[in-house]
């Protein structure tokens, strides 16, 4: 290699480093959250049922708006129907899975513990955390809760996520104790609306 392909090769190379250290600094980092901080964190709590989603590019980025019907609202003034934004998606070829996004399936359940405007699409609160799937027994047909992350933490030496099945999170919780999980959690008296 000559002087000046070494010389290209490490300008190249320092430049690489300058935008992945860029990157890096710029990366979100999630702070686990229990039950109770989400219900009063979150803007909107409601039982969903996914519609169908569509993935587009916005500022460099893929994101994917998923259409919700509302089956049940426990906080939050939500209409008939939301639309939840998230990192990640498929679009023109390409595929962009960001680690602790949820991605949701036409027809699915879930409860969503959502942040946001009204009007404005929503984003789930602390992504997996926030998300609670309902599983139905077709046997027996009840409904069980399981949160999507149970507890999920961040590692920022590896990078990525980390789920702890010995956690406290939610798993495989009744409907009934669950619901009465959230009216505890977003004060007592509050009514779930139908």
């Amino acid at each position: 290699m000559s002087y000046v392909e070494r010389r290209r090769f490490l300008w190249v190379l320092f430049l690489a480093g300058i935008a992945l250290a860029a990157v890096v600094a710029n990366s979100t980092t999630l702070a686990r959250m229990s039950f109770d901080e989400l219900a009063q964190k979150s803007s909107a709590v409601a039982r969903l049922r996914c519609q169908g989603s569509e993935s587009h590019w916005d500022g460099g980025e893929l994101w994917t708006e998923t259409r919700f019907e509302v089956v049940e609202r426990n906080k939050g003034l939500l209409g008939a129907s939301v639309t939840v934004r998230m990192l990640g998606g498929r679009a023109d070829g390409f595929t962009s899975r960001v680690d602790g996004v949820p991605a949701f399936r036409v027809g699915e359940e879930v409860y969503l513990f959502l942040w946001g405007k009204p009007g404005e699409p929503y984003r789930v609160l602390g992504w997996s955390q926030g998300t609670f799937r309902i599983l139905r027994d077709a046997r027996t047909g009840t409904e069980k809760v399981t949160q999507e992350s149970l507890s999920a933490n961040f590692d920022q030496r590896t990078r990525q996520f980390h789920t702890d099945v010995h956690a406290d999170g939610i798993r495989g919780m009744a409907l009934p104790a669950f619901q009465e999980k959230l009216r505890q959690a977003l004060g007592r008296g509050v009514a779930v609306e139908h």
